[in-house]
């Protein structure tokens, strides 16, 4: 990245884990499981913890040497690191990197590209994904880890894929990310991996899509009560704004702010349509 160009994608993680720790008391970005709860801001920190509680019960019972791959900013870490486990971090944010330092001091960060990751054959006892499982190649996530895993190691992958209804337009299925679930199938069954338990718990997380599409209502409720004042009090204004945007950004991107900002497609009805959230365990057969 050019060094006057501005880094908007860390923006971006510095004010969404602002705003979770403003709301939730911690700076956890992933998805909640929502069995029970009833789907509103003050419940995401529950339903959060939820998802938490399921992660680790695939964890074996005793300490473990761990490496949490993509580890955001080091809550998952922190938690591990009460448990009694040791953990090595993998994150390639310099800005998630600070994080992880300053919420888990315990635990050893390697700020690279899990790709780029070196440590010695058989250090770990478990290689973990929790929603980081997307960000990595499908020919070099998996292999990687079986070079790194202690004879009696596990991977634990807790991510989306993307179901076969998903044609890869964004507009019309606007919500979820992840790897196509038939190419991961094609990719494990080529690897001397054998599922040891999978669950589904796509039905479980959706709603989390609703807490932040209700966030991003609340800003395009905001723009668009300053559009109309605007067109009563200031109408030259307003034209000479609306034409700075249409020509700085595409129709295109124009109508993904639209979608975002003031209609509720990010749902949960669309999140189960086009993906699958599983939380799997691997083991090598070799």
């Amino acid at each position: 990245m050019g060094k006057n160009k501005i880094n908007t994608q860390a923006i971006g993680l510095d004010v969404g884990l602002a705003f979770t720790k403003w709301l939730t008391g911690a700076e956890n970005l992933h998805y909640g499981l929502w069995d029970g709860l009833q789907v509103s801001a003050a419940n995401l920190r529950a339903a959060q913890e939820a998802y938490t509680d399921r992660l680790f019960a695939l964890l074996p019972d005793r300490p473990c040497r761990i490496l949490d791959i993509g580890g955001g900013a080091g809550e998952t870490a922190k938690k591990l690191l009460a448990l009694g486990h040791s953990v090595d971090i993998v994150v390639p944010s310099p800005f998630l990197a600070g994080r992880c330092r300053a919420n888990a001091p315990a635990a050893r960060v390697h700020e690279c590209m899990f790709e780029d990751f070196k440590a010695d054959p058989a250090s770990f006892d478990i290689c973990l994904f929790s929603e980081s499982f997307q960000y990595i190649p499908l020919d070099q996530g998996l292999p990687k880890c079986l070079t790194l895993l202690a004879p009696g190691g596990e991977i634990i992958v807790a991510d989306c894929f993307r179901s076969p209804e998903y044609t890869g337009d964004r507009m019309l299925a606007p919500v979820g990310g992840g790897h196509r679930i038939a190419a991961f199938r094609e990719t494990l069954a080529s690897l001397p991996l054998r599922v040891v338990s999978e669950e589904d718990v796509t039905l479980s997380a959706a709603p989390s899509v609703e807490i932040e599409q209700g966030l991003f209502n609340v800003f395009g409720y905001g723009l668009t009560r300053v559009d109309q004042d605007l067109a009563r009090h200031k109408p030259r204004l307003r034209w000479v704004l609306h034409r700075a945007i249409r020509a700085l950004i595409s129709e295109r991107k124009r109508a993904r702010l639209d979608q975002r900002l003031n209609q509720q497609m990010r749902n949960r009805e669309n999140f189960a349509r086009f993906n699958i959230y599983l939380l799997m365990r691997l083991r090598p057969t070799a």
